[in-house]
């Protein structure tokens, strides 16, 4: 259940941040279910790896390139699900960023209220 509940948290972030950040589009809630379950995909597998071979440049910018791998990720998903699209790399980032408090945000108030 709890891997459900993130699911959709998650599904709930993408169309939220679709929302405020322009340039980027989602067409309706089936496409933001796969863009959200392609995208949990790949930060359990190819996130990590990228992480460790950009480990000297995360450690120089303090972790903040892991906002680039976020956005790289993000724009590889916009290339791959249709009805899912991302203007270009400042709009990706800014998506990231957004996506992430929203995420952060979303599941901080799913965890308090199952207590």
């Amino acid at each position: 259940m709890n891997l459900l509940l993130r699911w959709l948290v998650a599904t709930v972030a993408i169309l939220l941040g679709a929302y405020l950040v322009p340039g980027v589009e989602v067409t309706g809630i089936w496409p933001a279910l796969w863009v959200a379950l392609f995208l949990g995909l790949l930060n359990i597998t190819l996130k990590p790896i990228l992480i460790i071979l950009t480990l000297p440049i995360n450690v120089l910018t303090f972790g903040l390139f892991i906002f680039i791998i976020n956005t790289l990720l993000i724009l590889l998903v916009s290339s791959i699900i249709q009805g899912f699209a991302v203007s270009g790399f400042l709009n990706a980032l800014a998506f990231s960023v957004v996506l992430s408090i929203i995420s952060y945000l979303l599941n901080y108030l799913a965890d308090s209220t199952r207590d």
